[in-house]
């Protein structure tokens, strides 16, 4: 079993041993709108005051622009966890967000046709 300050308190066969939403004290609502695609990357700004483990792990993985989604996966939590997680390095100024960049709209006929074949050819 790894120490209290090691993070995560984790054990090889139990898994997490301390339940997710503890990590966002309960919070289930992100102070600002992030999508799963939701780019954020670190500014270079040292965040005040206490920040736990997975604050300062999810920082790390904003060295550059990455997806909301993405740290996710990283940390092994629920995205609505990360989600208030980030927010919060969002309010203190530690990260940037951007919307996703999406290469087509919703609406683009040519690739909504090139998903209907390639649905059609999987039949």
């Amino acid at each position: 079993m790894a120490a209290a300050g090691d993070g995560p308190w984790l054990d090889e066969a139990a898994g997490r041993l301390v339940r997710p939403f503890t990590v966002s004290d309960g919070r289930t609502e992100p102070t600002i709108a992030l999508d799963l695609m939701s780019q954020v990357m670190a500014t270079g700004v040292t965040p005040l005051g206490y920040l736990g483990p997975e604050h300062a792990q999810a920082l790390d993985l904003c060295r550059a622009p990455v997806p909301v989604a993405e740290v996710a996966a990283q940390l092994k939590l629920p995205a609505v966890v990360t989600k208030v997680l980030l927010s919060d390095l969002v309010d203190c100024g530690a990260l940037t967000t951007r919307p996703p960049a999406y290469h087509h709209t919703p609406t683009d006929r040519s690739l909504l046709e090139a998903v209907l074949d390639g649905l059609r050819r999987q039949l």
